[in-house]
């Protein structure tokens, strides 16, 4: 399995504003994808106005990304209104092999 991990930033008072994006854009097409194992949206304040947006997608192989990425699977993928949102963003993401997981338990 390999893990898939984005960072961008926004102002803090769109941050609600730009997850509910993110979930109809980036991770609606993650799950759209042959292949995606699931994927988090996380958000945290930074103190400073901002808001640090993280995307941590997990996928079954290189091929699968390629799928969701295209070939430069490196390269961070953007839709048309993230300049309308980010303040500051990484361009291009990391790719993590994973070793050790903790499966889902119930309560």
């Amino acid at each position: 399995m390999i893990a898939r991990m984005w960072r961008g930033w926004v102002r803090s008072e769109r941050a609600k504003e730009y997850a509910d994006y993110v979930a109809r854009t980036g991770l609606a097409g993650y799950r759209e994808t042959p292949g995606n194992l699931g994927a988090e949206l996380w958000t945290r304040e930074v103190g400073d106005g901002r808001t640090e947006v993280t995307t941590l997608s997990w996928w079954e192989s290189v091929d699968h990304i390629r799928a969701f990425a295209d070939d430069d699977i490196d390269r961070a993928v953007f839709y048309p209104e993230d300049d309308d949102f980010l303040v500051d963003r990484e361009t291009t993401v990391t790719h993590h092999e994973v070793t050790g997981r903790i499966p889902d338990t119930q309560a």
